[in-house]
């Protein structure tokens, strides 16, 4: 039987969570009943996230905790930004951890986190929720794509 592992260029189909450290449930895929791919090797996922995953073969699964550094990385003071409060509508009930929406020039959607508020701005974080974070995944591998691109019937 030939059982498919994951390599460094492995396209990975999976259930995953992500829970901190407190138990509490982060993310979670199965959520949404939609597992996600992971594209190894292109530089998407963390090098120590993917070393977890390397020669894991289909069907298994794994429970691993990254270290923020290794996870979502730690905050960058560049993502933090003062925002008057006239900015915002009036009926917004504006607390510290409340996560707003923001449309780019482009209309893409980005959410900030109010993480300081006076009378007159509001500070607002746009790195990932997770920066900073010691982290642990629970994974289950549901399939491992071939490396062949014109051999995609396996997703």
């Amino acid at each position: 039987m030939n059982t498919k592992i994951i390599e460094k260029d492995s396209e990975v189909l999976a259930h995953f969570s992500i829970e901190l450290m407190d138990g509490s449930v982060a993310d979670s895929t199965r959520v949404n009943r939609k597992p996600m791919l992971l594209l190894l090797g292109r530089g998407e996922l963390s090098q120590a996230f993917e070393a977890e995953l390397l020669g894991l073969p289909q069907g298994a699964r794994k429970e691993f905790v990254l270290e923020a550094k290794d996870a979502f990385g730690y905050p960058n003071p560049a993502n933090f930004h003062w925002v008057p409060r006239s900015q915002f509508p009036e009926a917004l009930a504006m607390r510290i951890g409340l996560i707003v929406e923001f449309e780019q020039i482009n209309g893409a959607k980005l959410p900030g986190i109010i993480r300081a508020l006076n009378d007159t701005e509001a500070t607002i974080d746009f790195n990932h929720p997770l920066c900073g974070q010691t982290l642990k995944f629970k994974i289950e591998i549901l399939s491992i794509a071939p490396h062949d691109p014109e051999d995609r019937a396996l997703f």
